[in-house]
């Protein structure tokens, strides 16, 4: 049999084909973290389209990016981002990620099908309408000329999941989507070659479009409800300016060896882990640590990954290679944290492995009924479509991950990095809580002598400013009334102290053994060597943080290795009552196992090398920033401005986030309870399946969004 048909609707497969290979994707994607308006981006996209280079250039306002479509796809977008450096606007290379190409490629699919589909629904009205015979048989001919390619290319990833699925012997939620599209388009043609009375390619387009809109919406959504890596990762500029002999040199990041000098301007953010080589520069490290002013710090001072350089240009010297930064050891923390695969995790897991038997054994046994029961072929595959489609698992396999890549996220931008994957679990369940004393709940402090000249606390100030130090920073306070002095030749050296020369003679502070005093601490005026004492003192927030623990209901205990006296005064002040002193780093890995052995779920907060031991044997635990490597190690928290007050509201975002992923297996339990029937009862056409089972999964994303 000849069919005639418009060559739009016999080419619609190959330009779908087509279209797939041809569409021109962004080769570059470049961050724009201080866009605010319509004129950034107007200026942004002038300037790029008056690069040759440069095909095309869209910024994207929301997500603070440019993608940038180049006549040569590895091209180096160092001198784009120079060029608009030098209008003002701050750019750095984005990584391209796998959800980016994916959301495109998604995005397209979506669009065929939906066309194709409409299209389809076109002839299948006429047919509808009364169409018969030879004219009923050109129009299922057509139909399937559009829909069969088109069906091919857009469900192409329900098919490749559900083919790598079963080459590995075993059962995925794309197995039961793939069967059922491939078993819709087989019976419409089947009776299209049979001049049969009905045929289905607008279902099976109709549950390709429908699959694709729910996937479609769960990718933006998920993509909206950014992760803390993805964030940390958005930090690390891709390409390095070196300076070899003089000469500015771009390279890749990856290739940046150790005790390679590299030339940062103002604006730019520091690619790996350094030391100043130059004078002085100001940092900006609000996007690690939430600073929110800037710091001043001096040559050989330490530089770490993602911190802004504030005023430029400065040269530094690598001190890690781009594996081992800062930044890219938080990034790795934090997808492990997202992956969040704790109890929960491997319960949803568990159930959609067991769900794709089950459901391929209840719809062939749903189709044998139907057919048995009336001899009605089409009924009976209808039936068992239905079934495969309407009970997919996918709204329980997003149960988990929805929820912890919101919640890890939220209490990243808290200022807290979460590094364990099954913290959020564990947090949600502690009962007790352990804090040490010295450097978590209270830190040293110098005292400024009361018989000081106003000469030597200007210069003292002057000092204790141009100093990062926690010593030094202490002194501030009680020299909030005191003008600094013009001290010059400011420099600091590492683990010694700052050194600078006032009215012609040398003045320092810093470490005693630096002077050869026998002081610890000791400030130098001239030939005077002054020593320091210290006191301790709460920090600040953390008699407000055991307050609101204890309203929160924690039982809150002092654990500190510091003596009685002293740890019993620090408890008063914060009102804890009970307090362990003395206690060795095995005296405290003990009490916290004494702790859990009742029963209780400790959280351990610690800072120091000798609460490694009770760290890692906790329930859960936390360290500040400023905690010592070995304890942050151990930790499955990290404080990273070292604010306490982040412990309590990331003890409530854990049991929400509990909350919402036991909710989300209740939403998903009750949807199948429900459409289980329904599709066996033969009163769910495939079309309404897709539609169900995609509003099943945007309803779990939604609600793990609740979390924030």
């Amino acid at each position: 049999m000849s069919v005639a048909a418009c060559p739009g609707c016999v080419t619609a497969g190959p330009t779908a084909e087509r279209l797939a290979h041809d569409i021109a994707l962004p080769t570059h994607e470049l961050i724009l973290p201080r866009i605010h308006c319509l004129a950034c981006i107007n200026a942004v996209e002038q300037a790029l389209h008056s690069v040759p280079d440069i095909e095309s250039a869209r910024v994207n306002l929301s997500r603070k990016r440019v993608s940038i479509l180049a006549r040569n796809p590895a091209a180096d977008p160092t001198p784009w981002i120079e060029h608009l450096s030098a209008l003002g606007y701050e750019a750095h290379e984005a990584r391209q990620t796998q959800g980016n190409t994916k959301m495109q490629g998604l995005v397209l699919r979506l669009g065929i099908s939906g066309f194709a589909m409409m299209n389809v629904m076109l002839l299948s009205v006429a047919v509808w309408s009364g169409a018969t015979d030879a004219t009923r048989d050109l129009f299922h001919w057509i139909s399937a000329a559009i829909a069969l390619p088109a069906t091919l290319f857009c469900a192409e990833p329900f098919f490749s999941n559900a083919w790598s699925a079963i080459k590995a012997r075993r059962l995925n939620m794309d197995v039961p989507i793939a069967l059922a599209i491939f078993l819709a388009c087989m019976v419409s043609v089947y009776e299209t070659m049979h001049s049969g009375a009905h045929a289905y390619f607008d279902a099976a387009l109709s549950l390709t479009f429908f699959l694709l809109a729910g996937r479609t919406l769960d990718a933006w959504m998920r993509s909206n409800a950014r992760s803390a890596a993805a964030d940390l990762a958005a930090l690390e500029p891709r390409r390095v300016i070196t300076l070899v002999e003089g000469q500015q040199q771009s390279r890749a990041i990856d290739d940046i060896a150790v005790g390679t000098e590299i030339h940062l301007t103002a604006g730019m953010r520091v690619p790996l882990d350094a030391l100043l080589l130059s004078e002085r520069t100001e940092i900006d490290r609000s996007a690690l640590t939430g600073e929110s002013e800037t710091s001043i710090v001096l040559q050989g001072a330490h530089l770490t990954a993602g911190e802004i350089v504030v005023c430029g240009p400065i040269s530094a010297r690598t001190t890690v290679p781009s594996s081992q930064s800062t930044l890219r050891r938080m990034v790795e923390l934090a997808s492990i944290a997202e992956a969040a695969r704790g109890r929960y995790s491997s319960l949803a897991d568990w159930a959609a492995q067991l769900y794709a038997p089950v459901i391929h054994g209840l719809s062939l046994v749903g189709g044998m009924v139907w057919f048995f029961l009336t001899g009605d072929v089409h009924k009976a595959v209808m039936v068992a479509i239905a079934t495969l489609i309407i009970t997919c698992p996918c709204a329980l396999g997003l149960a988990v991950p929805a929820v912890a890549t919101v919640a890890t996220n939220r209490i990243f931008r808290l200022g807290a990095l979460v590094k364990s994957d099954t913290a959020l679990e564990r947090l949600a369940t502690v009962t007790t809580i352990a804090f040490d004393k010295t450097g978590t709940l209270t830190q040293s402090a110098l005292i400024v002598p009361a018989n000081f000249s106003i000469e030597e606390c200007q210069v003292l100030k002057a000092l204790a400013m141009a100093s990062q130090h926690p010593l030094s920073q202490s002194l501030l306070p009680a020299l909030a009334d005191v003008t600094a002095a013009a001290v010059s030749g400011l420099k600091e050296y590492r683990g010694q102290g700052i050194w600078g020369r006032w009215n012609g003679q040398d003045v320092r502070l810093g470490s005693g053994a630096w002077v050869g005093a026998e002081a610890s601490t000791v400030f130098q005026f001239g030939k005077t060597i002054h020593p320091l004492s210290r006191t301790e003192h709460l920090i600040p927030g953390a008699k407000d943080t055991i307050r609101q623990l204890q309203d929160q209901g924690y039982d809150v205990h002092l654990v500190s290795g510091d003596k009685q006296a002293s740890a019993a005064a620090m408890a008063r002040d914060l009102n804890i009552a009970k307090v362990h002193a003395e206690m060795t780093p095995e005296a405290k890995q003990t009490f916290v196992a004494d702790i859990q052995a009742k029963g209780e779920h400790l959280l351990m907060v610690g800072d120091g090398l000798n609460d490694t031991l009770a760290l890692t044997q906790a329930w859960a635990s936390i360290a500040p920033g400023s905690a010592l490597e070995a304890s942050q190690n151990a930790a499955d928290i990290v404080l990273l401005d070292g604010d306490l007050a982040k412990i309590p509201e990331t003890l409530r975002l854990a049991k929400s986030a509990r909350r919402r992923i036991l909710e989300n297996f209740a939403l998903a339990a009750s949807y199948n309870a429900v459409a289980i029937p329904i599709a066996l009862s033969g009163f769910a056409s495939p079309l309404f399946a897709a539609l169900a089972m995609s509003l099943s999964s945007i309803t779990v994303t939604l609600n793990a969004l609740r979390v924030r």
